[in-house]
């Protein structure tokens, strides 16, 4: 009875640990790249960037409204023997009393009226700034499509050539049990049972490799996912791909890959931000005209005279023009600034587009070669194990050794390893072409 409770007891304890453990989360690689930008701390970043570049937009389109701004002060002075006049009615006018406490309040505003086009070219430079960090954003979403494809593909490679090699150390497993029976009934010598348990200690050094590179490869795909370090994670798609993918005309690729890069996009918009910021440089030794006014209610009010102990108002208005006719060669040297700016942006453009010109035909000739060498592998494979079970057969009918038994298990290893590499390298290069042309294709 005791051990019926024990047993009972611990099967529950197995099915309470079995339903702590976490769902394996299920990746497509559209999955893993939606999840992958919703993590990501690098977007978060450009975000942040994109959010002060609108600010300073906002900042720069306020400066071309009126500043309303309100002041006050108290000052105590010492006391001054009054000043006044004598009246015909015999008393005294003062016009100006010995008043020590002196309060001060102004309502003004200044308005630019007139700046010779420098606000409205930096407001507009900083638009394309904007702009510009926007299209950053498309760049980083970009490289992170690519990185997370590149991570996914990788450990899905791993978790192929790891199935691959369990699945041939699993035939030299079941050949090295029959070669020893046969040993044991003196059918065979003992150097071709040493020589496949030779075989099977290195497909075991392999196999342990593959699952270190497996978990590697994971470590990295739960990092650009924002997954949990001990999450199960089940990669769905297949890394075989049946169908070719059309070949694109490289003339046609080149030119949508020039319409549809962010970095091209984003140093156009930089290049428009470096002449405006030039043709703000060069408006700042213009005149400008500011439209100025206030308020003043002050106890007493130095602008009314005769001069009272009392609140007292007024107010003013007027315009004010200013003009630096000479920086010592400020404004010149800004003008130069901006202009070289814009010179080092149009030649970063045209080394860009020849960059992506050749990268898109690069990458359109590495699918292709890709494509053909999994066609191939897929026939190396085939062979390989055609000829690998023609060899079982020879060796169990006792006119083949266990040395031809290894020379057909290796190549039909290799071939398969092959197969796979080549599956891998042809899924990442249609991502490095979806990432150099800027899109799907």
């Amino acid at each position: 009875m005791k051990g019926h409770v024990t047993l009972v007891a611990l099967l529950v304890l197995a099915s309470a640990a079995a339903s702590a453990q976490p769902a394996p989360i299920r990746l497509t690689v559209a999955d893993a790249i939606t999840r992958g930008l919703e993590h990501s701390h690098r977007l978060a970043e450009v975000r942040a960037r994109e959010e002060g570049a609108r600010a300073a937009v906002d900042s720069a389109a306020a400066a071309t409204k009126p500043i309303v701004g309100a002041t006050a002060s108290y000052s105590r002075t010492n006391h001054v023997t009054e000043f006044s006049f004598p009246q015909p009615n015999g008393t005294r006018l003062v016009v100006y009393p010995d008043v020590p406490d002196n309060f001060i309040s102004r309502i003004a505003f200044q308005w630019p009226i007139y700046t010779a086009g420098r606000t409205d070219a930096l407001e507009r430079a900083a638009a394309a700034e904007a702009t510009a960090i926007a299209s950053d954003i498309d760049i980083a979403r970009a490289d992170l499509r690519f990185e997370i494809t590149r991570a996914y593909w990788a450990a899905v490679t791993a978790r192929e050539t790891l199935r691959v090699l369990e699945e041939s150390t699993a035939r030299v497993e079941s050949q090295l049990r029959d070669a020893r029976q046969r040993f044991d009934v003196g059918l065979i010598p003992p150097n071709e049972v040493t020589t496949l348990a030779a075989q099977r200690a290195r497909e075991r050094a392999q196999l342990i490799e593959a699952g270190n590179l497996r978990d590697a490869a994971l470590i990295d795909l739960r990092r650009l996912i924002g997954a949990d370090a001990d999450a199960v994670i089940d990669l769905v798609d297949p890394i075989a791909q049946p169908a070719p993918a059309v070949p694109a005309a490289a003339p046609t690729a080149v030119e949508s890959a020039l319409k549809a890069r962010p970095e091209l996009r984003a140093l156009s918009a930089r290049l428009m931000g470096a002449e405006l910021r030039q043709q703000a440089a060069a408006a700042s030794n213009k005149p400008t005209i500011n439209l100025t006014g206030g308020v003043d209610y002050a106890n007493p009010n130095p602008r009314i005279f005769p001069r009272k102990a009392e609140w007292q108002e007024s107010w003013d208005v007027g315009v004010n023009v200013n003009w630096n006719v000479f920086d010592f060669g400020r404004s010149k040297a800004q003008i130069a600034e901006a202009a070289a700016a814009a010179k080092a942006t149009r030649a970063r453009i045209a080394e860009l587009e020849s960059v992506v010109s050749a990268d898109v035909r690069q990458r359109l000739l590495d699918r292709e070669s890709a494509h053909a060498i999994v066609a191939a592998s897929d026939e190396a494979v085939n062979s390989a194990v055609e000829a690998r079970r023609v060899i079982a057969d020879r060796f169990g009918a006792g006119v083949a050794t266990s040395t031809d038994v290894i020379v057909a298990q290796v190549a039909q290893l290799e071939t398969e390893l092959a197969r796979t590499r080549a599956l891998a390298n042809l899924r990442l290069a249609e991502a490095r072409l979806e990432r150099t042309i800027g899109g799907p294709r």
